[in-house]
């Protein structure tokens, strides 16, 4: 599944492909806006590990992602349990934005 990817599997994936250009950090953004996109709520458990991801460009498409997908109660309680270990200004506007 392409939102599992870490660096290592990305790049073996697309070593040889035009894609391992805008990197694994862009892709799986890319990847995240289409599971946001889908409709599909089995994704949920798949988009979560991305919460705690190290770039700040995953974190946020991830917390929309989950926005568009969780049930707002739910997005909710996950809002109150890690909004406030955010360090990141722009992740913290990305919590607030998706009330």
């Amino acid at each position: 599944m392409l939102l599992q990817l870490d660096e290592t599997a990305f790049r073996q994936l697309f070593s040889s492909s035009p894609v391992k250009r805008i990197g694994r950090d862009r892709f799986i953004r890319n990847v995240l806006v289409a599971a946001g996109n889908s409709d599909d709520k089995t994704l949920s458990p798949h988009i979560k590990p991305h919460l705690s991801d190290p770039s700040s460009l995953v974190r946020g498409m991830a917390i929309w992602a989950l926005a568009q997908l969780l049930p707002t109660q739910e997005f909710a309680i996950l809002r109150q349990q890690l909004a406030s270990q955010e360090i990141n200004d722009n992740i913290k506007r990305e919590w607030k934005a998706d009330i």
